[in-house]
């Protein structure tokens, strides 16, 4: 997340290349929240660094149909479920910017959120990650329900083919790290591949405490106060291949394939045409 998943992610484009070039690394995915306002200005600076540029976004998918609005009082967390999509070509670019916008235009409530059949219409050169713990299957999963967690998967597998990966995290929540076998157990299942990620909304540990008052700014609140949102963990920054690594040694196939996705995604943007 960059600084234009506004007043939720703390990472400056300018710096955060900086960052990744220090710890080595060959590519990166910006995948803000439900916009792509920070493409062009990611994408020169990589390529100004010579790091490769993953271009994403984590969108919001309606449960049902992108037009429904029913239940205002359950609040938005009802309304919209997670997903990663990264583009692999100018195909998949522009059909994520197809979906960007219509989240925007037609399924605006509270979120710019698409729908599974606009996934169908428009998925070709995406590639898709099943998300953090808001995305639809860890949601079944961490409600108990197996099935409608392993119906979802299926779901998003029939559309995307060999372009779905089930995604697991090392962010020490308890429920994420509750889930992350029972996540690695239905890919298996489902003979679905695991990718490990970092949900990155800072570029260092240290920057915790500056990311915890952006949210305050964002939600009105101040960092004294007990009822506000706050992320229950330090571990949402940039890490570097070792951390990844010894986080998940129980899945190693899976912080590989990293490096596998990134050479699925080979977008080229022109300019001044």
């Amino acid at each position: 997340h960059t600084e234009y998943s506004l007043l939720d992610g703390a990472n400056k484009v300018q710096k955060l290349f900086e960052r990744i070039k220090a710890l080595k690394q060959p590519a990166v995915a910006m995948t803000d929240h439900g916009n792509m306002f920070g493409t062009v200005e990611f994408y020169r600076e990589a390529m100004s660094h010579g790091i490769k540029p993953i271009i994403g976004c984590e969108i919001y998918v309606a449960p049902t149909s992108r037009f429904e609005r029913k239940g205002v009082d359950k609040g938005p967390k009802e309304y919209n479920n997670h997903l990663i999509l990264l583009a692999m070509n100018k195909e998949g670019y522009r059909n994520l910017c197809k979906l960007v916008s219509l989240g925007y235009t037609e399924g605006f409530y509270y979120k710019p959120r698409i729908d599974k059949n606009l996934l169908e219409e428009f998925n070709g050169g995406l590639i898709a990650l099943s998300a953090c713990l808001q995305g639809e299957v860890a949601q079944a999963l961490s409600a108990g329900n197996i099935g409608k967690a392993k119906a979802a998967a299926e779901s998003y597998a029939a559309i995307f083919s060999d372009r779905y990966y089930i995604e697991i995290q090392d962010n020490k929540l308890a429920e994420q790290q509750r889930l992350n076998p029972l996540l690695v157990e239905l890919a298996k299942d489902l003979s679905l591949p695991v990718v490990t990620t970092n949900d990155c909304h800072y570029g260092e540990r240290a920057d915790y405490r500056a990311h915890d008052v952006l949210l305050c700014v964002q939600t009105g609140k101040t960092v004294h106060e007990e009822n506000r949102l706050k992320m229950e963990t330090d571990e949402l920054y940039l890490k570097s291949a070792e951390e990844m690594t010894k986080g998940f040694e129980y899945c190693p196939e899976a912080v590989e394939r990293t490096l596998e996705i990134a050479e699925r995604c080979n977008v080229e943007i022109e300019f001044g045409k």
